[in-house]
């Protein structure tokens, strides 16, 4: 990651797995990056370079993603538990948080159950809407049945989880449930969140669906004044951290400065 300092990097044993972890240090306001589902750091070099050495920034890849290790548990509630873990091995207590998609989704759940120690947070392209029931399950595991032969070179771009198909696909099974039922997290967290959103569809979805889903950000801001959006980009879903990472950055920046923290 391009940072000017000594940069920390090292596994962090967490139940049955380890979780690999970027830690550059520093006095810095801590920012901890929660991936989309199945990518790793990587996607964040844009952001983190963009936001300096201002910040310390921490990122991990979760479980069988970039160079963590495989699990037998790879669901929701393990990955919060994974931020507890990380957390606690670096010695952290206090973070501003950033997640893409998956991670935007951990993040308000994690803000929900540590209001205490969360500055705030910032959503890149998540909202409270998923496929649910048994017809948005078929179309998940059709989906992701039909990209199986795919899984082990887009591992290695860390654009996919080193599980089977029918993982990832109960990966975001569970997600759009979850998802689906964020509405009332949302609407009475009590710390500041920042959305940046993207335009269009993504990867399975289709018709306008993706559009349709931020617009329910539209009453939860009306009912929680810490929930805002700091922007609305060109760029989907996939392509928002390497396109429009300087609109990620500066939401950092602008939500850290309105509580008392500068970066460079």
């Amino acid at each position: 990651m391009t940072v000017e300092r000594s940069v920390w990097t090292g596994m962090v044993p967490v139940e049955d797995t380890a979780l690999y972890v970027t830690d550059t240090g520093g006095p810095g306001l801590p920012v901890v990056y929660l991936n989309g589902a199945y990518a790793d750091q990587s996607h964040w070099r844009r952001v983190i370079a963009d936001l300096g050495p201002g910040f310390r920034h921490i990122a991990y890849d979760e479980r069988a993603r970039g160079k963590s290790r495989r699990s037998a548990d790879y669901s929701f509630e393990a990955c919060l538990r994974d931020l507890d873990a990380v957390l606690r091995a670096r010695g952290v207590d206090r973070v501003l948080l950033v997640g893409w998609s998956y991670g935007g989704i951990l993040s308000w759940h994690w803000t929900d159950r540590n209001p205490d120690r969360v500055v705030g947070a910032v959503t890149v392209d998540a909202f409270p809407v998923g496929l649910t029931g048994a017809e948005g399950q078929e179309r998940i595991r059709k989906l992701f049945g039909r990209m199986r032969w795919l899984f082990p070179i887009a591992a290695r771009l860390g654009l996919a989880a080193r599980m089977s198909a029918d993982q990832h696909a109960d990966v975001n099974i569970e997600l759009n449930e979850i998802a689906a039922a964020g509405v009332p997290v949302l609407e009475r967290l009590s710390r500041p969140v920042r959305f940046v959103l993207a335009t269009g569809d993504s990867l399975g979805s289709k018709d306008g669906e993706m559009d349709e889903g931020r617009k329910v950000l539209d009453p939860i801001m009306a009912h929680n004044p810490n929930i805002t959006v700091s922007a609305k980009v060109a760029s989907n879903h996939s392509k928002i951290l390497r396109n429009d990472s300087p609109a990620v950055a500066r939401a950092v920046r602008d939500l850290a400065a309105e509580h008392g923290h500068a970066g460079s």
